[in-house]
C-alpha cells in the first residue's frame, strides 16, 4: 500500500495562483495531496488553465477551482475562503499569500508618484494583511494550520530604486512575526518565504538584458532563481515537518543578497 502523500486530506488556499512562483506553488501543494483554491486577479483563462490541469492529473474531482479575488479587496479575500469550503467540504489548512507588484519603472524614491506607492501598498501589504486576518480566524485550528507569505530578499538588500516594494514586503515580514506569537494554542504556524532574484514575468518587466547579467554575475551560484526552486521550500513549511519552523523568514536567494 503506498504511503499516503504529506498534504493529502488538507485545503490550500494560494493568491497570485495563475502564474510564477503562485503557480509554481500551488501545482507543488496538489502533488504533495492536497486540494487547492487559486485564487487570481484578472488572468482567468490561465488561472481556469491552471485548475484544469491540476484536476487532469488527479481522481478526485475537483482537486482545483480558480476564484477571481483582489486581494486588497476584504470581501474577496472572504470568498477565497468560502470557495474552499463550498468545493471541498471544510476549512482550509493551509493560506500561501503570494499575490503581488512591482512598479517596473524603478523609481527612486524621490520619484515615486503617490498613486505607485499606494498602488504597493494595497496589494502587497494591505492584500497580505486581508489574507493573514481571515486565515488566522478561518483556518483549521488544533495542528496542520499553515500561513506562508511570500516577501523578498531585496528587504534584506535594500536595493536602490525599490523602495515601496521593499517598504511593503518588509511590512508583511514584521506583521507575520508577530502573528506567528498571536496564534499561540491555535496549532498554527506563520512564517514568510523571500525569494531573491526569480526568473519571472515579474522580475524581467523593465530590466535591460545588461541588469539581467549584472544580477546573474552577483549571485554565488551563478543563475537566476527558478519557481521550481522557492515552492519545494514553501511546501515544506507547509507539511507536519515543517511545524517547528514558526515566525521566520526564510531567504530563499541563492545567496544573493
Amino acid at each position: 500500500m503506498a504511503a499516503a502523500l504529506a498534504l493529502s486530506g488538507r485545503v490550500a488556499i494560494v493568491t497570485g495562483a495563475s502564474r510564477g512562483i503562485g503557480r509554481a506553488i500551488a501545482t507543488h501543494l496538489a502533488s504533495l495531496g492536497a486540494s487547492v483554491v487559486l485564487g487570481y486577479s484578472s488572468n482567468s483563462v490561465a488561472a481556469d488553465q491552471h485548475a484544469s490541469q491540476i484536476n487532469s492529473s488527479s481522481d478526485q474531482s475537483p482537486r482545483a477551482v480558480s476564484v477571481r479575488a483582489d486581494v486588497s479587496d476584504a470581501d474577496a479575500v472572504k470568498s477565497l475562503f468560502d470557495a474552499a469550503e463550498s468545493a471541498f467540504g471544510g476549512r482550509a489548512h493551509i493560506f500561501i499569500a503570494c499575490a503581488g507588484v512591482l512598479d517596473d519603472k524603478y523609481p527612486t524614491l524621490a520619484a515615486t508618484t503617490d498613486e505607485d506607492w499606494d498602488r504597493t501598498f494595497a496589494v502587497n501589504t494591505r492584500g497580505a494583511f486581508l489574507c493573514c486576518r481571515e486565515a488566522a480566524n478561518r483556518l483549521v485550528r488544533g495542528g496542520g494550520g499553515r500561513i506562508v507569505c511570500i516577501t523578498s530578499s531585496t528587504v534584506a538588500s535594500l536595493r536602490p530604486r525599490y523602495a515601496a516594494y521593499v517598504s511593503s514586503k518588509a511590512a508583511v515580514e514584521a506583521m507575520v512575526k508577530v502573528l506567528a506569537k498571536e496564534l499561540k494554542g491555535t496549532g498554527i504556524t506563520a512564517n514568510c518565504v523571500a525569494p531573491g532574484p526569480v526568473a519571472t514575468e515579474m522580475f524581467f518587466a523593465g530590466k535591460s538584458d545588461e541588469l539581467v547579467k549584472k544580477v546573474v554575475e552577483e549571485c554565488p551560484l551563478g543563475r537566476l532563481g527558478e519557481v521550481e526552486d522557492i515552492a519545494p521550500v514553501v511546501g515544506f513549511l507547509c507539511t507536519d515537518g515543517g511545524e517547528w519552523v514558526n515566525g521566520q523568514v526564510v531567504r530563499a536567494n541563492g545567496g544573493y543578497v
